[in-house]
């Protein structure tokens, strides 16, 4: 049978792929955009991408689940997995923690014993094996082959909305497993429940503990086969009701095989209510239209892969471009259910006027290309998502450092929704609160928790007082220059100066003989002892975040040109930052962050922490070794494989770097609201931009060896500097390279 079921897709596969074809003929060239998206980019290695079904930005991620809680299954997936325990509903793209994967739902073949005590994966009685060779995956759509079942399982989804479908084997039993809590997950389920409302309904709810400590996620299903017989279990043992609840509670449903071998499941979720989670099924409350749900998916998909249009003849490019675009809309995620409510982490009940609600905020990574890229190609909803992040200052009086599902969770350093704002309102977005958030700004920043305490006490953070003193410090100076510019462009002289002046933080801890970033005693006087730049201990007893001194030593963006007087002039400031990128790569230290992948030298590219750094060098007048060095870092920390990414996708930070260095640009200093230019790999890439305006960008020339710029003309006028307003692309135009193998060591550099 198995074979049989194989020969039916591969000549399905066939046809599809004819259809394809034919189509292309006439088609558009989104069309083609959608065809190089790979999901499976970043399943692999440390990249922790999941390969299931969502569209942009939306509520659900209906993908495969392996069951296994270590690091690289952050996602809930791993390529290098064969067993899947089910398809869950929420999943996090890219992450260097594991949360959500809730409601898992698992299509079988057989009658189960939910008796025994599941204390692991092995001890799954649903579970199954699978092949990648009965795998597949596109924007919108994912579909896997169960080995154990002779189940062919195909997921898609709305934005609010996944439609499931199963083909059973002829003459095959025919169930469906919903688990709440006992399959192994990375939270801890508090209060469960499962209600069969009628023979076509079931709801319910999962509230658990994890990385989000409070998230409660209601939801209902419907299946397109009335349910023949079912068993509800909690604490091991079947309850004869149509309701049940406890911490731990699952279901088996039981479908009539004699209705043909298809059986179709839609599902919505809330975090606020059953009742929600009906309304949230608007639209599709009849029938169960999966392809209908499918193309729409993919027309959805087609018009945001259009928003940067990209030439090449090397499709292994356009396959990372593309997919790398597409990583970038997948996060962050509506939380707002359709009548705009949502739930808070101290259990209130928000509701977005005017506006869509977004969780998974993982700011720390975002705020330094992604959130930049989506002021370009996702305009509509930069205001939302700062509305987001106001709405959950409210609660807690305190912007939001990484918002999951809801709650805050205090991950990583710094206050980064800061510059998010700042950038926004820079460009001109007004559709917030500019003078509320500018108070929350300030407030954020005034407060004493997670050492601002001492940072306004000694100007910086004093290694003695908390662990991670020097990334904390040098962000918190970063935070300061965004919050100074706000309160500039709002009028507010007194806080400009007040914040200006704490932004200078970063002085009290350059070690400008050695050049690096140290941690330094109350007294002012003394740095840490001993010192090893290479020397990493992850997030305890260090002075670095996720890396060591070599990697946290260059965040100054906000002042690039006193950074470099620091060091001693340009000279020394490129020979050191030239000795980061070819440096050895040994890490020293008995517990050294996971962190730190995709080492050129001591640069890490699979952290964000390293990713402006490239281009300083365009500050320092050597705009050819941001050229060289933005390169070297496309070509060879990125592919098209599972582990084509070098470090955490981190919701989007990993691609948007790939999505504006490849086109030629990147926003170094987030908020500056300029671009730095180094090394376009396409023969042409267009910004199609609100209006039916565009911003093309030629390298004529450009390949594997012509990777300098000899000379730029924007609209045909001569242009001989190093990067470009946000204002300037806006308009629309044409900015034009000519590329070739050798430096020009005179464009972009002012005279002296």
């Amino acid at each position: 049978m198995l074979k049989n079921y194989t020969l039916i897709l591969f000549l399905t596969g066939m046809l599809v792929a004819c259809n394809k074809d034919d189509k292309k003929v006439d088609s558009l060239q989104s069309d083609e955009n959608l065809t190089y998206v790979d999901p499976f980019i970043g399943t692999g290695g440390h990249g922790h991408t999941y390969p299931g079904a969502t569209v942009p930005f939306g509520m659900l991620q209906v993908t495969p689940v392996n069951g296994i809680s270590k690091w690289d299954w952050c996602s809930g997936y791993h390529f290098s997995d064969s067993i899947v325990v089910g398809f869950s509903h929420l999943a996090l793209s890219g992450t260097g923690i594991g949360d959500l994967n809730d409601i898992l739902v698992m299509p079988i073949n057989k009658k189960i014993d939910f008796s025994k005590e599941i204390k692991g994966r092995d001890d799954l009685p649903y579970k199954s094996s699978y092949s990648h060779k009965n795998e597949t995956a596109s924007p919108g759509y994912y579909q896997l082959y169960l080995e154990d079942h002779n189940v062919n399982v195909e997921l898609t989804t709305a934005q609010r909305t996944a439609i499931h479908k199963y083909t059973f084997q002829e003459g095959d039993d025919q169930s469906v497993i919903v688990d709440l809590g006992f399959a192994i997950n990375w939270d801890r389920p508090l209060a469960t429940s499962l209600n069969i409302e009628d023979e076509y309904t079931v709801t319910g709810y999962r509230h658990s503990t994890g990385w989000a400590k409070n998230q409660k996620v209601f939801f209902v299903m419907k299946f397109s086969k009335p349910i023949t017989a079912h068993e509800l279990y909690k604490d091991y043992a079947a309850i004869d009701d149509k309701m049940v609840a406890d911490s731990k509670t699952a279901a088996q449903f039981f479908f009539d095989a004699t209705k043909g071998t298809e059986l179709k499941v839609k599902v919505s979720l809330s975090s606020v209510s059953v009742e929600n989670a009906k309304d949230n099924m608007e639209g599709y409350e009849e029938g169960f239209p999966f392809e209908e749900v499918k193309t729409k998916a993919e027309n959805v998909w087609e018009k945001a892969l259009t928003n940067i249009e990209v030439e090449t003849p090397v499709d292994s490019l356009k396959t990372i471009f593309y997919t790398a675009l597409y990583h970038t809309q997948v996060a962050p995620v509506t939380f707002s259910d359709v009548n705009g409510e949502f739930r808070k982490e101290n259990d209130s009940i928000d509701k977005a006027e005017n506006y869509t609600a977004y969780s998974t905020l993982s700011l720390w990574d975002t705020f330094r290309a992604e959130n930049p890229l989506l002021t370009i190609i996702a305009p509509e909803k930069v205001s939302d998502i700062i509305n987001s992040m106001l709405a959950y200052y409210d609660t807690r009086g305190i912007l939001p450092v990484w918002t999951l599902y809801g709650n805050e969770t205090n991950t990583m350093t710094g206050y980064h929704s800061i510059p998010v704002i700042t950038d926004a309102y820079l460009k001109g977005f007004k559709g917030f609160d500019a003078e509320k958030a500018f108070n929350a700004m300030k407030e954020t920043m005034m407060q004493d928790e997670r050492g601002l305490k001492y940072y306004k006490e000694f100007g910086y953070i004093p290694y003695t007082s908390i662990d991670e003193s020097v990334t904390i410090t040098l962000e918190y100076a970063y935070n300061d220059w965004c919050v100074a510019q706000m309160a500039k462009a709002l009028g507010k002289q007194e806080d400009y100066e007040y914040f200006k002046n704490r932004s200078e933080a970063y002085t009290y801890l350059l070690d400008a003989e050695s050049g690096f970033m140290r941690g330094k005693s109350e007294d002012g006087k003394s740095w840490r002892e001993p010192f090893d730049p290479k020397h990493s201990n992850h997030r305890e007893h260090t002075d670095y975040t996720e890396g060591n001194a070599w990697q946290h030593s260059w965040f100054v963006p906000h002042n690039v040109e006193k950074f470099i007087e620091l060091h001693g002039g340009e000279e020394i400031f490129t020979e050191r930052l030239e000795q980061l990128f070819t440096e050895n790569s040994e890490i020293t230290g008995d517990n050294v962050s996971a962190d730190i992948s995709g080492l050129i030298g001591q640069y890490a590219h699979g952290n964000e922490p390293s990713h402006h750094i490239a281009y300083l060098f365009n500050r320092a007048g050597k705009p050819w070794r941001t050229q060289y060095w933005v390169n070297h870092i496309l070509n060879t920390q990125y592919n098209t494989t599972p582990n084509g990414l070098s470090g955490n996708e981190d919701c989007g930070q990993m691609s948007a770097w790939y999505v504006m260095s490849s086109i030629g640009l990147y926003p170094m200093n987030p908020a500056s609201t300029e671009y730095e230019i180094g090394s376009p790999l396409f023969d042409k890439a267009t910004i199609n931009l609100p209006g039916g305006k565009s911003f093309e960008i030629i390298a004529e020339n450009v390949s594997d060896k012509n990777i300098y710029i000899q000379s730029a003309t924007l609209n045909g006028e001569a242009f001989n500097q190093t990067n470009i307003s946000h204002e300037a692309i806006l308009k629309g135009g044409k900015l034009q390279f000519v590329m070739g193998s050798e430096p020009n060591k005179s464009w972009g550099v002012k005279a002296k």
